[in-house]
């Protein structure tokens, strides 16, 4: 808990600026925060699979608030390199004390001043990362061959692997959202952000199972091993039921903080029982990547997220086709099934780094 607890409310920073980004720009019209749905998941993924028509009214502010976004990468990438560092030495306190979204209100210019605002919290955070971050590490190693250039682009090669195939489905989720309109974009739009910052409170306790999973690992204390495993599993599902609950109880009174139009509302309550139903699958999805990234099973996390991908990016283009916006929420939660059958796979068969399990 001491490990997790500082990463949840750190990793809920991020989250929680989209919210308010989403909040503040759902107030001025569903056609600007379909725009900054597009945005988004453009800039979380470099792809052309999101361009929408020529003539649709969400390309201005779009463009408007990608644009602005992408000052802001160098930041973002930063950040988080530095992040993962910080995780790495087990300390999750000092991300804490510097993720903080202070500025989401400062500028009063509808979607260019949510952008600016977002940009400039993003480089303070670097700032005071990497300033928090040489005081307590030499950035500089001693030679140029302690880099360890080969084992950081191995591991580094499969987790971009992993990552382009997770974003791709959000991506395409959003792609398909965004040519059903800008009302439905707008409604998908509220619903995906609440969905990914409850979400990503999971990743927490996956921090805090592969630090202790990774250390027990490399001094082959199987035992403690397992039992980390096993309790942060249950903890994720305690995490995941609780969440749950509160979004089933909360979103249907919470959801006019995010838009007043009538007609986004409308799908919007067709979104919360998928929203809130997920939690659960979410949390334990999330926590299976940190436990096998914990045991350093790159290789399968990477290989086993191309086949859920792929059947994902099938499941996403018949049921949207057929179903519409409740397609794409049904197939989003096929696709975080079928990553936790991923992960349990791996352990319960007791292959790759997890064959010492037969062994007990």
């Amino acid at each position: 808990m001491q490990i997790s607890v500082p990463t949840i409310m750190a990793l809920a920073a991020d989250p929680i600026a989209s919210l308010i980004d989403t909040a503040f720009i759902g107030h001025i019209g569903p056609v600007e925060l379909a725009a900054v749905g597009v945005s988004i998941a453009i800039f979380n993924q470099v792809s052309k699979i999101a361009i929408i028509p020529l003539n649709s009214p969400m390309l201005k502010p779009a463009q408007q608030y990608l644009i602005l976004r992408s000052f802001g990468a160098p930041a973002v990438i930063l950040s988080m390199a530095i992040q993962g560092i910080f995780r790495g030495i087990k300390d999750t306190r000092t991300p804490l004390y510097a993720t903080n979204p202070l500025l989401m209100f400062a500028f009063r210019l509808g979607v260019s001043g949510a952008a600016i605002a977002h940009i400039i919290s993003q480089y303070l955070i670097s700032l005071i990362l990497l300033w928090s971050l040489m005081k307590q590490v030499v950035l500089l190693p001693p030679s140029f061959q302690d880099f360890q250039f080969r084992k950081i682009l191995k591991n580094g090669f499969l987790l971009l692997i992993k990552v382009t195939a997770v974003t791709f489905c959000v991506t395409l989720s959003a792609s398909l959202a965004a040519r059903q309109g800008s009302t439905t974009m707008a409604a998908f739009q509220i619903c995906l952000q609440i969905w990914m910052a409850t979400s990503l409170l999971a990743d927490g306790l996956a921090v805090a199972g592969q630090a202790i999973i990774a250390s027990a690992f490399a001094r082959r204390d199987y035992d403690m091993v397992v039992a980390s495993a096993s309790r942060v599993l249950q903890l994720g599902l305690i995490l995941g039921l609780l969440l749950s609950f509160l979004l089933f109880s909360l979103l249907p009174f919470a959801s006019r903080l995010f838009t007043n139009d009538i007609n986004v509302l409308q799908l919007i309550g067709i979104g919360i029982p998928y929203v809130a139903a997920t939690q659960p699958i979410n949390a334990l999805a999330f926590v299976f990547d940190g436990v096998n990234y914990g045991v350093s099973d790159f290789i399968y996390s990477a290989y086993s997220m191309i086949m859920v991908a792929s059947v994902s990016i099938f499941c996403l283009y018949m049921l949207s086709s057929n179903l519409g916006f409740t397609g794409i929420w049904i197939a989003l939660s096929i696709y975080m099934s079928l990553r936790i059958f991923a992960g349990f796979w791996r352990i319960g068969t007791g292959s790759g780094p997890w064959s010492f399990l037969k062994d007990q």
